[in-house]
C-alpha cells in the first residue's frame, strides 16, 4: 500500500535529505483500516530515509505514532495520519526532532525553553481544516524545545468516540492535561501569552515614535507597512495577529498571478515579505484607542503607548454575529463559522447554514457532502448568492432553502440541539432539531476600538477619500475596515499602498 504519490513522494524526498540525525518512529497499530495505512505511512517514510527507523510500541492511543530522538523521548505523537493540511506538520516534526532548528525568533525559542511545570497538550484536528497545521506545528516545536512539554495531535474522524465525550464541535481544539486550554487558531506566540509568558507594557516604554504606524497586519496592513518602508521612513504594524481574515479562508483563486492558494499560505508570504524590510513587528497586540497629541497615541490593550507621525488604520473585518440567544452560549459547541475546519465533526448529522449569500451556499453545498441533512436559512425572499452557486445547490438532494426566515433562537444544553426561526410572511414561530449551526452572513468592521477619532459610517466602516485619507489629517485608513466599495484581497493590498503613499506625502509636507 502506496499513500504518498509520486510527487508528494519527490517532495517528500528532498525535505528528508535535509534530516541531521536519526529518528525513532514508535508505532501503535492494530489491525483496522487506519492502523493499516498508518504501518504503511511509516514503512515509506523509513524505507526512504536511512536516518529514519521504526519501532512497535504501545501507545496510549492505537492507531498513532510518536516521533523521538534515539533514547529520548521527545513527546510529538501522531494519533491520526498527518496527511492532507497536517503533511507539512509531519515534515518539519521529522527535521526538528532530529536536530533540524526551528524557524523562530529566538526570544520566543527562550520563552518555551524557560517554562515550567509540566504541559501535555492534546489538539483535536481534522485533515480537511487549514487552520490546524499552525497549532500542531505550534505545540510541537514546543516539545522538541522543552522535555516538559508533550503533545499529541488526534484525528477526530479517527477517534470519534473521544471527540464526542469530550464534546469537541470546533477544530482546532486544545486541551492542556485533560482541561480545555483554546479553540481556534493559534501562533507559537499566541499560546505562549496564554500561559502567561507574554510581552507586557514594559517592552514598550522605549520605542521611537514611528513616522509610519500601522494598526492591523492583513493584506492591507502588510502592504501599507512595506510601502513606507520603501520609502525609508521609520515604520510599524501592530496587530492582533499578523495575517487577519486571510488565516481563516481556505481557497483563493482571485489572486491575479496566483491561480490557487490558501489562506494561511498567503498569510505567510507576507509575513516573509514585511520581514525583508525593517519593519517593528507587534504581533498579538490589541489597539485600543487613538489620540491627537504632539503626534498621534496609539494605546494597545496591556497599557503601552506607541507614538507616531501617522496611522494607517487597517484593521479589516471580522465575522458578523448573528445576534440571537445560544449564538454566544455555543460557540464551538455546535456554532461554527468555518464549514471547512468544523465541517467533518458533523459527518452523518443534520445542520443549519444561516445565509443566503455567496459564502452562505458555498458552506451548504460543500456541507452537503459531509453530513446527513442541510437547511439553509436566508431572512430576504430570495437567495443572493451567484446563479452559478445557487444552480448547485438546487441539484442536491439533501438540502432544504427556507426563505423570510428570521432566526430567533440557537437551543441546546451542553451543545446545540436545534434552531428557531420565525416566518416572516405568516410571522408563525419553527423549530428545527439539528446538531449544528454554521453562521454565514458576512462582514463587520473592526472599529468600534476607536468610538469617535475618526468619522465612520452608519456600517461602522472609516470613511476615506481616493487618497485613502480619514477626516484626520494624518490619519488614514484601508481595506476592509473603511468604505471600500468592494472588500477583496487585492483591493485592499492596492488600498494599503495608496494609505502608505499618502502617509508618506503628509510626513514630507508638515516637515
Amino acid at each position: 500500500m502506496n499513500l504518498l504519490d509520486k510527487d508528494i513522494k519527490a517532495q517528500l524526498a528532498q525535505y528528508l535529505e535535509m534530516m541531521e540525525g536519526d529518528v525513532l518512529l514508535k508505532l501503535s497499530a492494530g489491525t483496522d483500516k487506519v492502523s493499516n495505512e498508518m504501518i504503511a505511512l511509516v514503512d515509506e517514510l523509513a524505507s526512504m530515509s536511512s536516518h529514519i527507523k521504526v519501532e512497535k510500541a504501545e501507545l496510549e492511543r492505537t492507531p498513532s505514532f510518536s516521533v523521538n530522538r534515539v533514547g529520548e523521548e521527545t513527546g510529538v505523537t501522531f494519533a491520526g495520519i498527518p496527511l492532507g493540511h497536517e503533511f507539512t506538520s509531519l515534515v518539519l516534526a521529522l527535521l526538528q526532532v532530529s536536530g533540524r532548528a526551528p524557524r523562530v525568533d529566538e526570544k520566543v525559542i527562550e520563552q518555551v525553553k524557560n517554562l515550567e511545570g509540566e504541559y501535555h497538550f492534546e489538539s483535536y484536528i481534522s485533515l480537511s481544516c487549514q487552520n490546524c497545521p499552525e497549532v500542531v506545528q505550534a505545540l510541537n516545536v514546543m516539545s522538541v524545545l522543552n522535555p516538559n512539554i508533550t503533545h499529541t495531535m488526534i484525528d477526530g474522524a479517527v477517534f470519534k468516540e473521544e471527540v464526542e465525550s469530550k464534546n469537541v464541535m470546533a477544530v482546532p481544539t486544545v486541551f492542556l492535561n485533560g482541561e480545555s486550554f483554546s479553540s481556534g487558531r493559534q501562533s507559537i506566540e499566541e499560546i505562549l501569552a496564554k500561559l502567561g509568558s507574554g510581552p507586557d507594557a514594559s517592552e514598550f516604554e522605549n520605542k521611537e515614535p514611528f513616522d509610519v504606524l500601522v494598526v492591523g497586519g492583513g493584506p492591507a496592513g502588510a502592504s501599507a507597512a512595506i510601502y513606507a518602508a520603501r520609502k525609508g521612513v521609520r515604520t510599524g504594524i501592530v496587530a492582533d495577529r499578523f495575517g487577519g481574515q486571510i488565516l481563516d479562508t481556505a481557497t483563493i483563486e482571485n489572486f491575479i498571478s496566483v491561480n490557487r492558494t490558501e489562506g494561511p499560505k498567503l498569510a505567510a508570504s507576507l509575513e516573509e515579505h514585511v520581514k525583508d524590510y525593517k519593519i517593528d513587528v507587534m504581533n498579538l497586540q490589541t489597539a485600543t484607542g487613538l489620540e491627537k497629541k504632539d503626534m498621534f497615541e496609539i494605546e494597545l490593550e496591556n497599557g503601552a503607548v506607541l507614538k507616531s507621525k501617522s496611522v494607517i488604520l487597517s484593521t479589516g473585518a471580522s465575522w458578523r454575529n448573528v445576534g440571537v440567544p445560544g449564538e454566544a452560549e455555543f460557540r464551538n459547541k455546535g456554532v461554527a463559522y468555518c464549514p471547512h475546519c468544523d465541517g467533518p465533526l458533523f459527518e452523518g448529522k443534520d445542520i443549519a447554514v444561516i445565509g443566503g449569500g455567496n459564502s452562505g451556499i458555498e458552506a451548504a453545498i460543500d456541507l452537503a457532502g459531509i453530513v446527513n441533512h442541510v437547511t439553509v436559512l436566508e431572512f430576504a425572499s430570495e437567495l443572493k448568492a451567484d446563479s452559478v452557486l445557487q444552480d448547485r445547490l438546487n441539484k442536491l438532494p439533501n438540502v432544504t432553502v427556507i426563505k423570510n426566515a428570521q432566526t430567533k433562537e440557537i437551543t441546546g444544553t451542553d451543545s446545540v440541539n436545534g434552531i428557531t426561526y420565525i416566518d416572516r410572511d405568516t410571522n408563525e414561530e419553527h423549530h428545527i432539531e439539528l446538531s449544528g449551526v454554521f453562521v454565514q452572513i458576512g462582514l463587520v468592521p473592526n472599529t468600534n476600538w476607536l468610538e469617535n477619532a475618526v468619522e465612520r459610517n452608519k456600517f461602522g466602516e472609516i470613511i476615506v477619500d481616493k487618497f485613502g485619507a480619514t477626516n484626520v489629517p494624518g490619519v488614514f485608513g484601508a481595506g476592509d475596515c473603511t468604505d471600500s466599495a468592494y472588500k477583496q484581497i487585492i483591493i485592499s493590498m492596492g488600498s494599503g499602498a495608496t494609505a502608505a503613499l499618502s502617509a508618506y506625502d503628509h510626513i514630507g509636507k508638515t516637515e
